[in-house]
C-alpha cells in the first residue's frame, strides 16, 4: 500500500475512533463504574433524586394557615413564621447524616393524634415532626423565637426583699361605743320644759337639755338652805361642837344634791340666791348629737331614777366593723394602722388602727369581726356609712420574691415557669408565702437571681403538659409493643 493511501487510512481511523470513543462510553453498554465517574452521571443522578424544599410559612396561633410566601394571618393578622419542614428529603439526608432523628409526627390541630410515621391527620392536615434532640418535660422546653416575639413573652429576675402584707376588706361605720353618754336622773320626776327635742339634734356639753320638777329634790333644797342658816346663825355666837354639827348638817345636803347629779355651778347659784327652785334644769354630759331619745313627745312624762331619756354620741371618732377571713387573721394585730377610704368622698383618706379583735369566728362566714378606729375632727363620717379598709402589716424581710402575675395557679399546686436560657423554659412547682405590694414570697422551689416569665406562662405550662402526657403515651405504648412481642424460639438442638 502506499505511503499516502496509509497515511488517510490512519486519519480516517483516527477521527472515527475520537467520535465513536466517547458516544460509547456515554452509552456504557456494560455499566462500567469507571465511565459513569469519568462523566459525573453519578453525581447528576443524585442531583436529579433530589427535590428542592420550597419555603412555606405558618401561624403560630392557628398551624392550619399556610402560604408559600411571609404575610400576615388572614384569621388573627399575626405575622407568619417560616415552616420548619423537617420531613424533606434533604432533612431526611442529615437524618441519614445522623444530624436529628424524628421521634414521631403528631397532628398541627390535635396534639393528642401521634404517629410513628408521616401522613395526615383525621382533619386531613400533614403531620409534623417531633425530634428526639428536644428538650423533655424534666429538663426544660423548647420555645420557638416567633412564639416569643408574637406574645410578647416578659421576664424577670426573682429577687430578695421585703413583702409588705396588705389586707383589703370592707366594713361599716358605727359610733365609737366609749364616746356614748347617757341622760338619765337618780330621782323621781316630771318633765315640764323639753330643748331638745329630735335625734340627730347637735348638743354641748353643759347645754340645758330639759327641765324636771321633783318634790325629793325641792325637798332638799329646802335642807340645804336651812343647813346654811342654821349654820350662820351658829357662827354669830353659837358653842363651837354646834357649829361643827351644823357644818356637817350642810355638807351631807351639799353631797346628796351633789350625789343625784346636780352640778357645783348649781348648788353655787342656790346658795348665792338663797332661794330654792321648783324645776331643775338637767344638762348634757357631752358634746356630741342625739342618737336615741325615750319618747317622741318628752314633756310632761313622769320619770323614774334610772330610765334614759337621751344618748348623745360624740362623733370626734368613729368606729369601723370589718370582717376578715380565717387566713387574714394571721396578719392581725392590736394598734396595726389603717388606710380607710369612702365612696362619699373620693380622692380623701382616713387613718386608723385596730383597737378590738373578736374572741371567736363566725361559725356561718367563718370570719373574725374586728373594730378599727378612726378620727373624725370634722365629722364628715358619719354611721352606717360604707368604707373601704386597708390594714398594713409588717413588711416579711429577706423573702424571695417574684411578682403576683408569674404566679400559674393550677388547682392545688402553684407553678411558676423558669427561663434557664434563651428560649428554653423549666415549669417548676412551688410554695408559696406571703402577698403584698403586687409581690409574692416563694417560700420553696426557686432562688434569687432566677429569671421566671410574667406574661403567656400559661401557654408555655400546657405546651408542657403536652409533652408530658405524649412522653407518657409513647411509653405505653413501647410497652405494649414490648408486651406483644412473641417470645423467641428455644435454641434447637443439633445432632
Amino acid at each position: 500500500m502506499k505511503p499516502k493511501v496509509r497515511l488517510t487510512l490512519l486519519i480516517v481511523g483516527v477521527f472515527l475512533l475520537g467520535s465513536a470513543l466517547p458516544a460509547f462510553i456515554i452509552w456504557n453498554p456494560a455499566g462500567w463504574h469507571w465511565a459513569d465517574r469519568l462523566i459525573g452521571r453519578h453525581a447528576a443522578g443524585a442531583g436529579e433524586g433530589q427535590t428542592t424544599v420550597k419555603q412555606l410559612w405558618t401561624c403560630s396561633m392557628h398551624p392550619q394557615v399556610i402560604q408559600d410566601k411571609p404575610g400576615n394571618c388572614p384569621i388573627c393578622g399575626m405575622r407568619l413564621v417560616p415552616v420548619k419542614d423537617a420531613g424533606s428529603p434533604a432533612s431526611q439526608a442529615g437524618q441519614a447524616k445522623g444530624e436529628r432523628k424524628i421521634k414521631y409526627w403528631r397532628a398541627p390541630m390535635d396534639p393528642n393524634y401521634i404517629s410513628d410515621k408521616p401522613g395526615k391527620s383525621p382533619m386531613g392536615m400533614d403531620l409534623i415532626p417531633v425530634y428526639e434532640d428536644e428538650q423533655s418535660v424534666e429538663s426544660g422546653i423548647r420555645v420557638d423565637p416567633g412564639f416569643l416575639q408574637n406574645f410578647s413573652v416578659r421576664t424577670v429576675r426573682a429577687e430578695k426583699g421585703s413583702i409588705p402584707v396588705e389586707t383589703r376588706t370592707v366594713g361599716t361605720l358605727t359610733y365609737n361605743e366609749k364616746n356614748i353618754a347617757s341622760v338619765n336622773t337618780k330621782f323621781e320626776g316630771w318633765i315640764e320644759k323639753v330643748n331638745v327635742n329630735y335625734v340627730g339634734e347637735p348638743v354641748s356639753k353643759g347645754q340645758v337639755l330639759f327641765e324636771i320638777y321633783s318634790p325629793q329634790l325641792v325637798t332638799t333644797q329646802q335642807e340645804y338652805l336651812a343647813s346654811l342658816q342654821y349654820l350662820e346663825k351658829l357662827k354669830a355666837g353659837g358653842n363651837p361642837e354646834a357649829i361643827d354639827r351644823a357644818a356637817a348638817l350642810v355638807q351631807a345636803s351639799w353631797e346628796r344634791l351633789r350625789y343625784w347629779d346636780i352640778t357645783e355651778g348649781q348648788i353655787d347659784a342656790l346658795k348665792q340666791s338663797g332661794k330654792l327652785t321648783r324645776t331643775l334644769k338637767i344638762l348634757s354630759p357631752a358634746s356630741g348629737v342625739v342618737v336615741a331619745k325615750m319618747d317622741n313627745a318628752l314633756e310632761g312624762m313622769k320619770l323614774s331614777p334610772g330610765m334614759n331619756v337621751y344618748k348623745i354620741a360624740d362623733l370626734s371618732t368613729v368606729w369601723a366593723q370589718i370582717e376578715v377571713y380565717e387566713y387574714q387573721v394571721q396578719y392581725l394585730r392590736l394598734g396595726q394602722s389603717a388606710r380607710i377610704t369612702i365612696d362619699a368622698f373620693p380622692g380623701r383618706t382616713w387613718s386608723g388602727k385596730v383597737i378590738y379583735l373578736g374572741p371567736s369566728l363566725n361559725q356561718q362566714t367563718r370570719t373574725l369581726k374586728a373594730y378599727v378606729e378612726i378620727a373624725n375632727p370634722d365629722s364628715k363620717l358619719r354611721p352606717e356609712m360604707y368604707a373601704n379598709i386597708e390594714l398594713s402589716t409588717p413588711a416579711v424581710a429577706g423573702a424571695v420574691k417574684v411578682p403576683s402575675e408569674a404566679i400559674l395557679h393550677t388547682g392545688d399546686r402553684s407553678v411558676v415557669i423558669v427561663a434557664k436560657s434563651k428560649g428554653v423554659f423549666e415549669p417548676r412547682e412551688v410554695q408559696l408565702g406571703a402577698i403584698g405590694g403586687g409581690y409574692q414570697e416563694v417560700r420553696q422551689g426557686l432562688r434569687a437571681g432566677e429569671t421566671v416569665v410574667t406574661s403567656s406562662q400559661f401557654l408555655i405550662d400546657s405546651e408542657s403538659n403536652l409533652k408530658e402526657a405524649i412522653s407518657k403515651m409513647l411509653g405505653e405504648r413501647k410497652g405494649e409493643g414490648e408486651q406483644k412481642q412473641p417470645p423467641a424460639p428455644a435454641p434447637a438442638h443439633q445432632h
